[in-house]
Formats: structure tokens, sequence, C-alpha cells
């Protein structure tokens, strides 16, 4: 650490390579996961900056901040849901693959003005692994003006969720300041707009569209549109009516999948009891926020988890 640490002062740190692995939760995605020298750098980044951030970014942006999270996202979208009829649920498409270098940096410059912390977010950004294509065309660029922008941030990166609330931070303020919608909330790149007329969130979701093409972005074009809250929106996995709010099946499929996979390590001996015991209450402790009372109670219900013919626990979530 000593090294790394000539090397943030005198200015040589370059970020090393990255592993990358894809997941399916639900569909593929490719982690980029940064050598260990590298993830400190990018703590110790955040914790310096990130507050004077914190100061500017709206109170809707909910995604990797203190006191946050997805279920203050939800209580949001849920409150919406009950008290206005319409939503315009917006979704950028590819978003972490979109995130142009050069704009990013334009905007960290509007609030930082020390040159060393400057320089070292331009490393970090232009040291990202290359991110899947995204070649769009945007008013203003010529045939080759895609190919010769920088783009993309590895998803896996404590920096990445710090610079896309950065990116997206000025549609935020011009949503609440000039949109004015009657609820709102944004996480990550998913943003919903309540509101008691269509017309106002037809005209909201055509200037979304121009902002966001401004900072080099589209929207997704299935994942974009308005809906009648009384038909349901799907919203960070759940979907919510205005009477209750329940998981979507994929979320409940992919519970059931590690439920298995846990109920087989614990048997086999690779997994430790208090390791089994914290995944599935954690899991309870995210469904009990929605209306799954019968939904927990027959899933749990499926799975026994038994060692040498000596139960550990009643329905998997009872400690031993």
């Amino acid at each position: 650490m000593l090294g790394l640490r000539r090397e943030l002062l005198d200015g040589t740190y370059r970020p090393g390579p990255y592993h990358s692995f894809t997941i399916v939760d639900p569909k593929p995605r490719r982690i980029s996961a940064a050598p260990f020298r590298d993830r400190v750098v990018h703590h110790a980044f955040t914790r310096v900056v990130e507050p004077r951030f914190e100061r500017r970014f709206s109170p809707h942006s909910f995604a990797c901040r203190k006191g946050l999270g997805v279920h203050k996202a939800l209580e949001v979208a849920r409150e919406g849901a009950r008290r206005y009829p319409y939503v315009l649920k917006c979704d950028v498409r590819k978003y972490f693959a979109s995130l142009d270098h050069e704009i990013l940096m334009s905007k960290l410059r509007r609030a930082v003005k020390c040159g060393p912390t400057l320089a070292l977010a331009a490393a970090i950004i232009a040291g990202s692994n290359p991110q899947e294509e995204m070649n769009a065309y945007f008013p203003g660029d010529d045939l080759f003006t895609p190919f010769e922008r920088r783009r993309g941030l590895p998803l896996g990166n404590q920096t990445s969720q710090f610079f896309a609330n950065v990116y997206l931070d000025g549609l935020d303020q011009r949503i609440c300041r000039e949109l004015r919608p009657a609820a709102y909330a944004r996480y990550v790149d998913d943003l919903v707009l309540f509101s008691d007329s269509k017309d106002d969130l037809r005209g909201w979701l055509d200037d979304i569209r121009g902002c966001l093409a401004r900072d080099r972005l589209l929207l997704h074009p299935g994942k974009s549109r308005i809906h009648h809250c009384g038909d349901g929106l799907t919203f960070l996995g759940w979907r919510i009516f205005p009477s209750h709010m329940r998981l979507v099946r994929p979320n409940v499929v992919r519970f059931g999948r590690r439920m298995k996979g846990l109920q087989r390590d614990w048997e086999g001996g690779a997994l430790e009891w208090a390791s089994v015991h914290q995944s599935v209450r954690a899991w309870i402790g995210h469904a009990a926020h929605g209306d799954t009372e019968v939904l927990r109670e027959r899933l749990l219900g499926r799975f026994a988890f038994v060692r040498g013919g000596r139960p550990a626990a009643a329905g998997g979530v009872v400690s031993q």
C-alpha cells in the first residue's frame, strides 16, 4: 500500500486489468471485478468526493445513497400509485455501457475544482474495460462520431455507481424544478413520474427523451411508456398496484433456486447454518415490504434442511 500511496501522490497511478464474468440475474450481465489495490482507490475516491455531490443530489435519486435505497424508492412509487391515476415509467437503454467519458468528466468538473482529484477521476474512468457496443447517433454527429468517443463504465465498481448518479443528476434537477410531477423517483436508470394528466406525461416523455439525447443516452423503446396505475406498474422487481404490491415472478423463481442451492450446500457440509439463516432472513426482510405473507409461507414451507437425519430448522428460517 505504500507504493500505491506514492503513485497517488505523484500522479503516476494507473488502474490494473479487470477480471470479467457473466451472471444471469435475470438477464445476462457482464460484471467486472477490479484488482484489490484499485478497489482501495475507488473506496478512498468516493469517500472524499461523494459528500460534495450529496449536497447537490436530488432527494428523488435513491440508488447507492445512505439512508435511501430500494425500499425508500418503492415507498415513493407505492404512494404515487395510491394517489394518482397515471405513471410514466422510463428506462435508459444499456445505461452503464452508454455513459460518455467526456460528458461525465464535464459534469465532475462543475463540482470538483481540485486538479489532482479530477486527474484521478479521469484515470479511473479511462481505465474502464471495454463494454458492449452502443453505436448510436445523436444530433450533430458525423459518420465516425460514435466510434471516436469513449463510453461505458464497468458494472461492479463502487465508482461506477457513484458516477451513474452524477451523470443523471441534471435530469433529476430538471424534472423536479421544471416538470414538477406529483411524485417522482429514480433508481439508477429506472424513473417513475406520477400525474393526474396523461397529456402532461406525454409531454414529459418527449422532454426526458431530449434531455437524455443531449447526454448521448437513449430510452429503452419497449420499457418507456405511460401506464394506468390501476393496471399495475413494474418497478425494482415489484408489481405495484394502488391497493397492494407483490414481487414479480422472476424474483420468486430466483429465490426458489437460491433456496435449493443453500439446501444442497448446507446438507453437503459446504455451508454453515449461520450463512443459510442470514441469507433467508435477508430475503424475508425484503419480501415483507410488500403483500407477500401467503407467498412467504408457501415458498419457505417447501424447504426442510436436514443433515445426518436431524432437521436444522422448520421452514428453513428458524435457528438451530
